[in-house]
């Protein structure tokens, strides 16, 4: 809907699409990344999505990482390029004039997985 206007663009950051549960030194889920809940993320956790999110907004279109490591490392923070000092969106990274219509796309993700997901992510949650 808002791939003609030149004020204003919606753009995915893909940066939680593939990321694994981080694990600790024992290889048990590293809970040092979530609250107590079990559900949200810690002050650590929020820190590495944010890093994570950045970075994604630094990447062209097409090009941007899907999955976030869980380093805790700071220097993985990246810079803006200063030869291209700006967030990315589909028209500056070259999709301007894209014939794709995303209208038309259908969701990746079928409605039951989100729910057998949920179910799993409750009785991982509750061992």
């Amino acid at each position: 809907r808002y791939e003609q206007r030149q004020d204003f663009a919606v753009v995915i950051q893909p940066f939680f699409r593939n990321t694994l549960l981080p694990l600790d030194s024992t290889s048990k889920p590293d809970m040092s990344f979530f609250a107590a809940d079990c559900s949200h993320f810690s002050v650590r956790g929020y820190a590495e999505m944010a890093m994570a999110l950045w970075n994604n907004m630094l990447e062209p279109v097409g090009e941007k990482q899907t999955y976030n490591n869980f380093t805790h490392d700071r220097s993985k923070l990246r810079c803006p390029n200063p030869e291209k000092p700006f967030l990315f969106t589909r028209r500056n990274s070259g999709f301007g004039n894209s014939d794709v219509n995303l209208e038309n796309t259908g969701s990746s993700v079928p409605y039951w997985a989100v729910i057998v997901t949920a179910v799993a992510g409750v009785l991982v949650g509750s061992l």
